[in-house]
């Protein structure tokens, strides 16, 4: 889905250019590694694409912050991952008349998944938020590892809680720092090897 965008998108809008530096940084974000070699999540098409709206959601949260204007790059943003989203179908050779409804289908996926995870996150225990991610991140996987979406779970919050440090004015421009998924969950490696062995013991 990632491509670097040579001509503008949206012409006359102020909002283009730092929504396409976010939603390239969010793209670099969601394919770390360590997610899909230590955490399970499936490296296919649904899988990238979940964990991109996965950190799409917690930018927008954050963006929400930023009054008018970050009402006005969120929706540049969301439209940038539409307009990505149309581009790759294309390509991929789905035709014309059934890009649209695809395109519909995908942004219901991005708006319920972003309620979803906020909800998890305005609770003060992780129960509803690792539910959400077993039913989107890890919807194709039979039995996902329950230490890895705890770890999942403990990186949205620290990421949230990292994004909701940055300066408005930086995000603004289109500037965003994530972490590192790998220090994150270190903790909780021991416990993932453990879950897998036990499930492939069980299939």
């Amino acid at each position: 889905m990632h491509r670097s965008y040579f001509r503008r998108i949206f012409p006359g809008k102020s909002s283009e250019a730092p929504a396409r530096a976010l939603y390239e940084r969010v793209i670099l974000q969601s394919r770390q590694e360590p997610f899909y070699t230590m955490l399970g999540v499936p490296d296919t098409t649904d899988g990238r694409f979940e964990l991109l709206l996965l950190h799409l959601a917690l930018l927008m949260r954050r963006l929400r912050q930023e009054g008018d204007a970050g009402a006005d790059l969120r929706q540049t943003l969301f439209d940038t991952l539409i307009f990505d989203l149309d581009q790759s179908l294309r390509e991929s050779g789905v035709g014309d008349l059934k890009v649209g409804p695809k395109l519909k289908v995908m942004g219901e996926s991005y708006y319920g998944r972003s309620k979803a995870y906020d909800d998890g996150l305005n609770k003060l225990d992780n129960s509803d938020l690792e539910e959400a991610l077993i039913r989107n991140l890890f919807g194709t996987v039979a039995k996902p590892s329950r230490a890895a979406v705890a770890a999942i779970a403990d990186y949205m919050r620290q990421v949230l809680r990292t994004l909701n440090g940055q300066n408005g004015s930086d995000l603004m421009a289109g500037k965003v720092e994530f972490l590192e998924v790998l220090p994150i969950i270190n903790s909780y490696l021991s416990k993932i090897e453990t879950d897998t062995a036990s499930i492939h013991g069980e299939s």
